[in-house]
Order: C-alpha cells, then structure tokens, then sequence
C-alpha cells in the first residue's frame, strides 16, 4: 500500500535578499501547480532573522494521487528550483520526504 508522500524543503537566504527571493520562489511554485495540476505548494519563512540570515521552507504535496509527490516530481521540483533559485545565493537545500499518520 502506497503512502501520499509529502516535501519539506529548508534552506537559508540573506535577508536583504528577500523581497526578491519571495517573488522568485512564488513564480517557480505557480509554475510547477501549472505543470502538475493538483499540487499545493506553501512558502513560509521563520519570522525572525538570525546573523542576517532567514531560514525558509517550501512544501509540496498532492492530494487525491495515492503516492502523493513521487520521486519524479521531487526531481523536477529540485530542478526547477536550481534554475530559478540559483543566482539568489541561498544555501544548499535540506530536502526532507514525510508522510501522514492514521491517529
């Protein structure tokens, strides 16, 4: 039996890179939900800056498919997601896989 898998991805970014990261990460999710109709794709970021720095988070997932986000889709989010985010100088990105519990 397959498990809807669901992304969460961490990195940091420089805060005064902000505004510009914002509008870049919404533009490649609205992307990506145009090309795989279904997913949901979230951003958030932690509220306060740490040495100049914020920690953000995307997350993906995909109701209704019983896996959920393959192992394809995750690639074609992390491809997509190194051609647009490339030039903002954010650090690598954690890549983390989660699924639902049944409590």
């Amino acid at each position: 039996m397959s498990v809807a898998r669901e992304l969460f991805i961490y990195y940091r970014a420089r805060t005064a890179d902000a505004t510009a990261l914002q509008s870049e990460v919404m533009a490649h999710q609205s992307r990506l939900r145009n090309r795989f109709p279904g997913l949901q794709a979230r951003l958030l970021r932690r509220p306060e800056p740490a040495d100049g720095w914020h920690t953000w988070m995307e997350t993906y997932a995909l109701p209704g498919h019983p896996d959920g986000v393959t192992e394809a889709l995750e690639q074609s989010i992390e491809q997509s997601a190194a051609e647009t985010l490339a030039p903002l100088g954010c650090t690598a990105r954690h890549v983390e896989a989660f699924v639902p519990c049944a409590c």
